[in-house]
């Protein structure tokens, strides 16, 4: 058997691989975009089935194309959705800047599998297209395919973390440690001041992108070529709506304004800035954790997080706060990849954004990233670490900010002079309090308790 075979488009003939299911115009992509060796995410492909499904289904119910049809091509594309036949979308991200290449590379798979099932030949644009542009096909894409992977893994693995610090103020918040502000010694705080920060920048974060979504749910299916609907029937954006919120289990309305989802993509722009501010969070419960867990002798060593790894080929018996280095690494690359999707959202020229792809291919990789490391984080972080309840206690013992309790009995000044002298002696704030005052051991126990000072107020 030969290793290819000709096909043909309205550019001529090529040679395409015998065993693929796409046809002449992703092979002509596939010669043309030798770039890299990142391909669209399986994440978007699946998108992109539920998208021809749902066009297929919107299509036969308003009277354009045959149900055999229809069937076929719901058939090819439940395959898709299914996992299969991915390796039969070779096209690299940096592409043509609409994605048009990664549609027709589409059209043409489902169309040859369609194909194979009946005894009907189901042609890529005029059945599988039909009604649609790659210019509404890829941003409804883009929008689908984001709102899939928050909506069921985002969302969840979000869940998850902020119920495991909920669970782990409940096991440890009553603790008192050291406060800090500029990496100093400061007031002190409870374990579950520390974790509800935490946990509300979680839950803050997950707020801000649920709202972004309402957006990103407005699709541009229907605007067609430049946002006026050409060739697609007036009830096709309802109806594809329609089938798709039904086929994937999350609401999806058309878009009020075509023209702002072909020719922007400012709703993406705007839900990478919300991962944005999630991925900033991490960073800081990332640090927080490594601050905490440093040492454990030379460091603060407040909790020991769990040894999951050796952590030296050359030290032994070290052991290193991985989960939080990872989660941290993730936090810089989805900051990295909003501006780059910063930078994609600007090239909206006229009527149509042309770096679709790489908006795709971030977006999606900043869901997923953020996803996993915030399970990890949950599962192999914040619930197992332990507190280290002598290195806190002798540290709150002496730190010498306690005195700040004493500010408004003794004024500032003296305050002043009896936290230097117990930094300098390197005794507790306790014992210089009574040396240097007139109040009482039992007034000063009562007056710079740590548990009590976690509360404000006078």
């Amino acid at each position: 058997m030969s290793e290819f075979r000709t096909e043909s488009d309205s550019m001529g003939e090529l040679q395409v691989p015998t065993e693929a299911l796409y046809q002449a115009q992703t092979q002509r992509a596939v010669n043309n975009f030798r770039i890299s060796d990142l391909v669209m995410p399986k994440q978007f492909i699946t998108a992109l089935a539920y998208i021809k499904q749902a066009a297929a289904q919107s299509n036969n119910e308003l009277g354009h194309l045959s149900k055999n049809k229809a069937l076929l091509i719901e058939r090819a594309c439940q395959e898709i959705i299914d996992g299969q036949h991915l390796e039969h979308f070779p096209i690299d991200v940096f592409q043509t800047g609409s994605g048009t290449s990664t549609n027709m590379n589409a059209n043409e798979v489902i169309a040859t599998l369609a194909s194979r099932y009946g005894d009907e030949v189901i042609h890529p644009n005029d059945d599988v297209n039909m009604g649609q542009s790659s210019n509404d096909v890829i941003p409804t894409t883009i929008a689908v395919s984001s709102v899939i992977n928050v909506v069921y893994e985002l969302f969840p693995a979000l869940d998850q973390l902020s119920q495991t610090l909920e669970r782990k103020k409940s096991e440890v918040g009553d603790i008192v440690k050291t406060g800090r502000t500029h990496l100093m010694d400061a007031m002190p705080v409870t374990f579950a001041q520390t974790l509800s920060t935490w946990q509300h920048q979680v839950d803050t974060a997950m707020a801000g992108i649920r709202f972004s979504l309402d957006g990103v749910s407005a699709l541009a299916q229907g605007g067609t070529a430049v946002g006026t609907g050409i060739n697609a029937d007036p009830l096709f954006a309802e109806q594809f709506c329609k089938n798709l919120s039904a086929n994937v289990g999350v609401r999806f309305t058309p878009s009020k304004n075509f023209f702002y989802n072909i020719g922007s993509q400012d709703a993406i722009v705007a839900l990478s800035g919300q991962l944005k501010v999630l991925a900033v969070a991490q960073m800081k419960i990332a640090n927080d954790l490594r601050w905490m867990n440093s040492g454990p002798l030379a460091g603060l060593g407040e909790i020991e997080l769990e040894a999951l790894q050796p952590g030296s080929s050359i030290m032994p018996g070290k052991v290193n706060p991985v989960i939080p280095e990872a989660a941290a690494m993730v936090s810089a690359q989805v900051i990295g990849n909003d501006a780059t999707i910063t930078v994609a959202g600007q090239s909206g020229n006229f009527e149509l954004n042309v770096m679709l792809p790489v908006i795709a291919y971030n977006i999606l990789q900043s869901i997923e990233l953020l996803a996993n490391s915030s399970q990890a984080l949950a599962d192999k972080a914040i619930r197992s670490f332990k507190v280290n309840q002598t290195n806190i206690d002798k540290a709150l013992a002496k730190n010498p900010i306690l005195v700040t309790a004493l500010n408004p009995v003794i004024g500032y000044a003296k305050a002043a002079k009896i936290a230097k002298q117990a930094y300098q002696e390197g005794r507790p704030i306790l014992d210089i309090a009574e040396q240097e005052t007139d109040l009482s051991r039992s007034e000063l126990e009562t007056l710079l308790n740590p548990a009590k000072l976690t509360q404000g107020g006078l």
